[in-house]
């Protein structure tokens, strides 16, 4: 499996932008399409957006659309997810998740690899 890491969570008041990262790294990261993923308090996790292994093709949870964009760094080992115009409703741990396939998907059980998770909480 591949292994994850997110950062670049924090507090953001609404109508901010955070750029929330995650680092893979043991396995050929072009092989994997990724995604991320989120949970509030008290919510299951729900899908944000994906991408495709090669980065040719992106989905989005339809709350988010206009307003998140995914992207991946091949070279990098990257992938990445800019969030504007924040809502406090956006507020959960976010999760990037990684599956051995080529094109993007929504669904939770499609992903093996999970990362540990970074807090996004806006403010009202």
């Amino acid at each position: 499996q591949v292994q994850l890491v997110e950062s670049g969570g924090g507090l953001v008041q609404a109508g901010g932008s955070l750029r929330l990262s995650c680092a893979a790294s043991g396995r050929t990261f072009s092989n994997y399409a990724m995604a991320w993923f989120r949970q509030g308090p008290g919510k299951e996790r729900e899908f944000v957006a994906g991408i495709s292994r090669s980065g040719g093709s992106t989905i989005y949870t339809g709350s988010v659309k206009g307003r998140f964009a995914i992207s991946r760094d091949n070279a990098k080992n990257t992938v990445y997810l800019q969030m504007n115009n924040l809502k406090p409703e956006d507020t959960a741990v976010y999760y990037c998740a990684a599956g051995l396939m080529i094109f993007a998907t929504s669904r939770l059980q499609d992903f093996g690899s999970w990362g540990q998770g970074t807090q996004v909480t806006v403010s009202s």
